[in-house]
C-alpha cells in the first residue's frame, strides 16, 4: 500500500502583548523581483540581479528559467542568471500552478521565440485574476492565441503596436512592456499599471537597451531593439513589508526604525497612518522611516483601495488590523478584488467588532483588546495581517498555513525575533486533502 503522500503546514506560535523595538532592514519587493527575473529572457548573456528575496516564490521562478535551460545562481540575495542556452518550450502544470507571479514570462519568451506554451498559473485565491488581459495585449502586439482551456499558447512575431489594456493590470503592463522592449519600432501602451515594482522593470528594461519614456505613468512608450543586451539591476525596497511593520509598531505601541526605504512608494499608506492618529517621520538622506507607537493616539477613518499611487490593496488586510486598534467606526472599501475580506472572520474569532456589509466593504468598530486563537492564514497579505493582529493580541496565537506568507516575506520571523516578537514556526506533517478522501 502506498504512503499517503503529506501537506507541510508551516505554523507560527506567537505570543501577543510585546511591543516591537529596534532597527530592521526591509527587503527587496517579490512583486519587483519576479518580472525583472522574468525580463532575463530577452537578452543572451548574465544578468545579475541584486537585492533579491529569497523566498519560495522567486526559488519557483528560477526553477522554471532552469526548465527553459538557464543556469542560475542564488547568493547573498544576488541572482545570476545565464541564458546562453535559453529556448521556449512547454511549461508543465507542476512548475506554474503555485506560482501566478510566472505569468509574467509570456511576453519576454514570446518576443525573443515567437512562441510561449504553459499551463495556467495559479497562486493566491483573490477572487477572478484572469489572463485575460495578458492575451489581449499581447494579440495587440500581433500574436495569436491558440490557448485551449488547458494550455496558454500564443504565437507569431510581433509588432509595434498602440496597445491598449482593459485595466490596469500590473502583470499585463509588465508583459506588454518586456514584449515590446524587443520590438523595433515605438509601442504606447495605454492605461499601464505605474506601480513601483512596474516602474523598476521598465527601467531594467531601458537599462537593456530600450528606450522607454513615460515611466510612473499611465501612457508608457517603449522604442524596442532587435537585440538587447545582459544587464546588472537591483530590486527595490518591499514598500508593503514595510508598511507591514510600520502597523506592527503601531498596534504593539513599540519603535521602529526601518532601512532602505522610499516614502514616494508609500505616499496614500503613509498618509492613511497619519490621518488614523499614527506618529512617524522619514529621514530622505538615510532613507529611513521611523514609526513611534508610544505616542500614537488611533482613530477610527476611511481606507479605499486603488490603483497606484492610491492605497495599496496588499496593505489593506494589515491597515483593518490597525483600525481594531483605533477609537470608533472605521470603514474599508476594497475596490480591487472580491476576495479580500475573508481575513475579517479570522479577526472576529480573535474578538473583533466587524460588520462584513458586502464583498468590498466593512466596518470595523474599535478599540477592541484581540484574544489569542488559532487562525488561518488565507493569502499572503491576510496572512502576515493574522501576524500583526497576534503580536497585539492577548494571550497565545497560532497562524496555520504560513507557506502563504512565506511566499510573499523575506525571514519574517527572524526580523519580528529581532524586534523582540515572540514567535517561533513549527511544521506539521498533515495527509494532502485529496489522499483523505479517498480514504
Amino acid at each position: 500500500m502506498m504512503a499517503s503522500p503529506l501537506l507541510m503546514d508551516v505554523r507560527y506560535h506567537i505570543d501577543g502583548g510585546f511591543a516591537l523595538r529596534g532597527d530592521v532592514t526591509i527587503s527587496g519587493s517579490k512583486n519587483a523581483a519576479l518580472p525583472m527575473i522574468a525580463a532575463s529572457i530577452l537578452a543572451s548573456g548574465e544578468t545579475v540581479l541584486h537585492n533579491v528575496p529569497r523566498l519560495s516564490d522567486t526559488l519557483k521562478m528560477l526553477e522554471i528559467l532552469e526548465f527553459l535551460g538557464a543556469e542560475t545562481s542564488f547568493q547573498d540575495n544576488t541572482v545570476r542568471i545565464r541564458t546562453h542556452n535559453l529556448q521556449s518550450k512547454p511549461i508543465p502544470k507542476e512548475l506554474v500552478s503555485s506560482l501566478r507571479g510566472s505569468i509574467v514570462i509570456l511576453g519576454p519568451l514570446l518576443a525573443r521565440f515567437g512562441v510561449v506554451e504553459m499551463s495556467y498559473p495559479g497562486g493566491c485565491v483573490l477572487g477572478k485574476r484572469p489572463v485575460g488581459p495578458h492575451i489581449t495585449a499581447l494579440k495587440q502586439l500581433g500574436a495569436e492565441d491558440m490557448s485551449t482551456d488547458e494550455v496558454l499558447h500564443l504565437q507569431g512575431t510581433l509588432k509595434p503596436a498602440h496597445v491598449i489594456l482593459p485595466e490596469f493590470s500590473v502583470t499585463a503592463t509588465e508583459n506588454v512592456v518586456l514584449a515590446a522592449a524587443l520590438v523595433p519600432g515605438e509601442t504606447v501602451i495605454e492605461l499601464a499599471a505605474a506601480e513601483p515594482h512596474v516602474q523598476e522593470v521598465e527601467r531594467m528594461a531601458a537599462a537593456m537597451g530600450a528606450h522607454i519614456e513615460g515611466i510612473g505613468t499611465h501612457t508608457v512608450r517603449v522604442t524596442g531593439a532587435k537585440q538587447l543586451h545582459p544587464t546588472e539591476h537591483r530590486v527595490p525596497f518591499d514598500y508593503l513589508e514595510a508598511g507591514a511593520f510600520t502597523i506592527g509598531a503601531l498596534v504593539t505601541r513599540g519603535k521602529v526604525r526601518m532601512h532602505d526605504v522610499d516614502q514616494s512608494h508609500l505616499l496614500s499608506f503613509l498618509d492613511s497612518v497619519r490621518r488614523l492618529g499614527g506618529v512617524w517621520r522619514y529621514d530622505a538622506g538615510e532613507q529611513i522611516l521611523f514609526v513611534d507607537g508610544e505616542i500614537s493616539s488611533l482613530v477610527s477613518g476611511e481606507v479605499r483601495t486603488n490603483i497606484f499611487p492610491g492605497f495599496p490593496t496588499d496593505l489593506q488586510a494589515p491597515m483593518g488590523v490597525l483600525m481594531t486598534q483605533a477609537n470608533g467606526v472605521s470603514r474599508v472599501f476594497e475596490r480591487l478584488y472580491e476576495g479580500r475580506m475573508a481575513y475579517l472572520y479570522e479577526l472576529e474569532k480573535m474578538g473583533a467588532h466587524v460588520e462584513i456589509l458586502n464583498a468590498h466593504q466593512a466596518l470595523i468598530i474599535g478599540p477592541r483588546q484581540l484574544k489569542g486563537r488559532i487562525v488561518a492564514s488565507n493569502d499572503i497579505r491576510a496572512g502576515v495581517g493574522m501576524v500583526l493582529a497576534a503580536l497585539c493580541a492577548e494571550g497565545h496565537s497560532t497562524i496555520t498555513d504560513v507557506r502563504y506568507i512565506e511566499r510573499g516575506y523575506d525571514r519574517l520571523e527572524d526580523k519580528l525575533r529581532g524586534l523582540g516578537a515572540k514567535i517561533e514556526k513549527t511544521i506539521v506533517e498533515a495527509p494532502q486533502p485529496e489522499a483523505v478522501a479517498r480514504s
